[in-house]
């Protein structure tokens, strides 16, 4: 039977993390992800038809399930992520995120795979800020600050570092022990901080992937010309920036509709935002390095897509499945 056939037949295939952290690398989803940010952008149909992510409210656990659907008819892709997650008190175990993608056959409806959806997550996150960087960062950026110790923090340390050569990179987190721990996690030396306002200060990038609810990050406090990618505060009564910086700075997200919905950040502090980042990929807005960037990230289902489209691909391969 061809491969199509068996998996239409059968249960759905069934990818593990450890499997996933195997078959998705940076390298090879990144240039997914800049088509895919592209494609989202056109708002053609054919390219992509992805909802705003639907959320259902979990309240005696103080988190929210989202639904994130999208569809690619162009490519055949038909793909959906269930992620909760939950506004946590310091100090706690409990996980902030859990996610787990479903890769669907747009022909006969059937599951073909599940998968689980942290690493893709983290994974696909950290990939589309480290896009964002490489657009509106400026080349000669020396130092990195990241704001948060989380798989996040590790996932944005990753990629930032495969891609770019920072001289220096800091981290702040709400308790030493943890930011401490970070740096055990990573391969590389971090300066570890013991305020925001120390890590920021005079940095080129900024990465905020925090649990806040406030705002963390003061605009009085950011170099003119840093770059930040705000990854965190993913409800519309959630902040993680505050009203100067978001005012200050040019806005780029990579949903509108979105960062409308969604975002805190910009629909309290009134911001107005610039462009998507695939206006900029489709050359339709200008990437404006010389000014203090904000790209507001709420992470998109069409990410979720192409990732689990390339876990799958890979799958197969190692499978020698045609």
């Amino acid at each position: 039977m061809r491969t199509a056939e068996v998996i239409m037949a059968g249960p759905p295939v069934i990818i593990w993390k450890n499997e996933v952290e195997q078959l998705l690398q940076y390298r090879e989803l990144i240039p997914r992800l800049e088509q895919a940010l592209g494609k989202f952008s056109r708002r053609d149909s054919a390219e992509v038809i992805q909802p705003v992510r639907t959320t259902v409210p979990l309240q005696k656990h103080s988190g929210f399930l989202g639904v994130m659907p999208t569809y690619m008819e162009n490519d055949g892709v038909l793909c959906t992520k269930f992620v909760c997650f939950y506004k946590r008190e310091d100090g706690s175990t409990l996980p902030a995120t859990k996610a787990t993608v479903m890769l669907l056959d747009p022909e006969y409806g059937n599951v073909k795979a599940v998968m689980d959806g942290e690493v893709i997550t983290g994974m696909r996150t950290a990939a589309v800020s480290a896009i964002s960087a490489k657009l509106l960062m400026r080349p000669e950026a020396e130092v990195l600050t990241i704001l948060g110790s989380g798989l996040q923090a590790l996932s944005h340390y990753n990629v930032f570092t495969e891609m770019f050569s920072f001289k220096e990179i800091r981290v702040w987190s709400r308790t030493r022990q943890s930011a401490e721990g970070f740096c055990r996690s990573v391969s590389g030396p971090v300066t570890v901080c013991a305020s925001v306002e120390e890590a920021v200060r005079g940095a080129d990038a900024i990465v905020t992937v925090t649990r806040c609810t406030e705002p963390v990050l003061f605009g009085q406090w950011v170099k003119p010309g840093a770059h930040v990618a705000a990854v965190g505060a993913c409800r519309p009564n959630w902040r993680e920036l505050d009203d100067v910086l978001m005012k200050e700075a040019v806005v780029y997200t990579d949903s509108r509709e979105g960062a409308m919905a969604e975002s805190g950040d910009i629909i309290l502090s009134g911001a107005e935002v610039f462009a998507e980042l695939g206006d900029v990929i489709n050359g339709i807005k200008p990437a404006l390095r010389d000014k203090t960037t904000v790209f507001k990230s709420l992470g998109m289902g069409v990410e979720d897509a192409v990732s689990a489209q390339l876990v799958f691909d890979q799958w197969k391969a190692k499978a020698s499945l045609p």
